[in-house]
Order: structure tokens, then sequence, then C-alpha cells
């Protein structure tokens, strides 16, 4: 994967930085600004190469102006990746303020286009350390005058995805119903106890010891990492790193329905038109992941109180019922359908109104 085919991206901005001290690059991508100010959290990981890492902020940045669309939100696509020199856990502490404190000033200077909040490998103490420096950040701690973490908005959107899922699947409910959970981070961990509470059968699976510890004694069937997609079950729900399902898994995968937190779950077009030729219900990654932006735009610009943010997120449900009815009027694939959907919300007489709509509540909003 070479750096200028990733450079050859057709999003609106690419933004690169190298420290050399901490061996770290900085990217922020920002897809498109049509809707309203770039918004996208922060990633951060040791990737193979630097074309890795802009390939993969890329693709988020993409998904992030899908979600912000498809769920009627007054922002635009971005996202920001820090390439690590070592695996996060062993990123001492002075070097982690520092590489925090330079991605603020990477993000200050580009004068409210792009806004961050937490993501894999980061949270809300983090985002308290970027509003030192910058005003543009979502997910501060409560103490600190933020939001909190959307960790329990975007696992309750899931659940509520995964609910849709089953019953147009034909599963009914969940109840009795086997659910594969991969990964238990605070997004998945919710996102069983959820489903659990709901009576499905839960199979677990992560890279984590601890994790699996607390699972397997609250009753849950663990699962090694490498067999998740060879294990058969009613419901798969993906809530790790994305790119899991390619063309050869989406072949093979012994489910009848998938719905999770990761982002860009399916690798490809062609991964989607596998399932769908397989009868294997699909939801749109950025559909069903949108609890988080409602908790984080909701709360901080928009001037939600958490109820207002819990019925939006209830809400997906419905917004993937529509994709559904969609996908099987136009015969095109789940993720074609809620495609739609999203660029109908991105042309240029929507992409006016939620621009002149947005402005005062963003301005009135912009943390201090």
């Amino acid at each position: 994967m070479s750096i200028d085919d990733e450079l050859r991206w057709d999003g609106e901005l690419t933004v690169t930085r190298h420290d050399r001290e901490t061996d770290t690059t900085f990217v922020i991508r920002i897809d498109s600004t049509r809707l309203g100010p770039a918004s996208g959290g922060t990633r951060a990981a040791h990737y193979p190469s630097i074309g890795h890492a802009l390939a993969d902020a890329g693709k988020l940045a993409g998904a992030m102006t899908l979600k912000m669309a498809v769920s009627d939100l007054p922002m635009g696509g971005g996202k920001s990746v820090i390439a690590l020199p070592a695996p996060r856990n062993r990123i001492d502490s002075a070097t982690w303020t520092r590489i925090l404190d330079i991605h603020a000033e990477n993000i200050d200077k580009l004068e409210g286009n792009y806004w961050t909040g937490p993501d894999v490998n980061t949270n809300s103490s983090d985002m308290d350390q970027l509003s030192r420096t910058t005003k543009y950040v979502f997910g501060r701690s409560v103490d600190n005058g933020g939001a909190g973490s959307s960790a329990h908005a975007t696992a309750l959107g899931v659940f509520e995805a995964m609910k849709a899922t089953a019953r147009r699947r034909g599963l009914g409910t969940l109840d009795g119903r086997t659910v594969l959970v991969q990964g238990l981070g605070a997004v998945g961990g919710d996102v069983v106890r959820l489903a659990a509470q709901a009576g499905a059968r839960l199979l677990v699976a992560d890279t984590d010891p601890q994790r699996l510890e607390a699972a397997s004694l609250a009753g849950h069937t663990v699962v090694p990492v490498g067999e998740v997609l060879r294990t058969p079950c009613d419901l798969f729900a993906p809530c790790a790193m994305g790119g899991i399902i390619d063309s050869a898994a989406a072949a093979s995968i012994p489910t009848l329905a998938v719905a999770g937190a990761a982002n860009n779950i399916l690798t490809d077009a062609a991964a989607g038109e596998v399932l769908r030729s397989r009868g294997v219900l699909c939801a749109p990654d950025f559909v069903a992941n949108a609890g988080g932006a409602f908790h984080l735009v909701g709360r901080e610009v928009l001037g939600w109180n958490e109820d207002d943010v819990v019925e939006r997120t209830r809400g997906i449900g419905r917004t993937l019922d529509e994709v559904y009815s969609l996908s099987e009027e136009r015969g095109i694939t789940t993720e074609a359908a809620a495609l739609l959907l999203a660029r109908a919300r991105l042309s240029p007489a929507s992409a006016t109104a939620a621009a002149t709509s947005a402005a005062p509540a963003a301005a009135a909003a912009s943390p201090v």
C-alpha cells in the first residue's frame, strides 16, 4: 500500500505531521464539510506503514460523512489517526501527553473545520487534555464540561440495530437467539449486557484475558478470536476493529444477520453482495453505530438533553427499517440502500438547509 495511492484519495483535505521525538505520525482527513464542520474521533494505533494509517483515516472519515448524513446531523465527516511507534499499552504517560498536545495543535490549526472525540485507544480524559489547547473537541469528561463517554449511547444504538435486524430477518426478538459479540471493550461489553437482558444466548470473543474471564463468570461462552468467522450464530455483532468480512468470509460465515459497532465491517461492496445472495441481512455500520454521534453532537453542539439522545438513538431501528425496505424495493444491498439515503441528504439543497440551521447552535455550544 503506497502513500502516493492514498494521497489520491478524493476527500477534501489530508493533514499529516511527524514528530521525531516520539516517532509518531499524525493524520487528519476531512472527507466532507458539505453539511457542516467535519467531525470524527481520534484513533491511536500501531500501523504497519503510514500508507495503512492514511487508508484507515480515509475510510473512517468517509464513513463519518455517511453517518452524519443518514442520521440527519448537521456535521460533515472526518477522522484522526495517530500512528504510534508501538502498541498503545507500551506508550508511557509523558510520551502520550506530548502526543496529545501535538495532536491538539494540529486540530487547532484547522480553525473549527474539524472536531474530534474519543475513538479506539482514546477516551474522555484524553479529550480533556486536547481541550487545553483546542476548543474543537467532543466527549470531554463531565467534570470538564463535556458530555462524557459516548460508549453507552453507541451500544444502545447497536442494540436497537440488532433488534431491528433480527426482526426483519424473521428471527423475532433476541430472546433465545444466539448472538456472537466480537470485542468486549466499552461498547461491546455494554452490547453484551443489553443483549443478555433481552434473553439472548451470548458467545463472546476478545483478545483481553481479563474481559474474557469476566464474561465467562457472567455465564457467557467464550469463542477463540480465530474462530469468530466460523462459529454458528443467529446474529454476529462485530464490535472491535473493522474490515472483518471480505468476500471469502461473506461466502461462509455461519450467521443469519450482522449488526455491530465496528466501523467499515465489510472490506468492500462485493462482500455485501455475497451476504445478500446468501440471505444474510447486514446492518450498515454507519447507521448502526450512530448512537455515539447523537450523544456527542447532540449534547455538545445541538443542546440536547439525555432524553433527546436516547430518543434519537432508539430511532436507529426505524432508520434501518427504511434502509431494509429500500434494499428490498431496489434489489440492492443494504449498504447501497443506506448510501442512497445518505447521498440524498448530502444533496446541495439538503446541505444548505442543514448548514443554516446548525450554525447558531454550533457557535453557542462551542466549548471554551
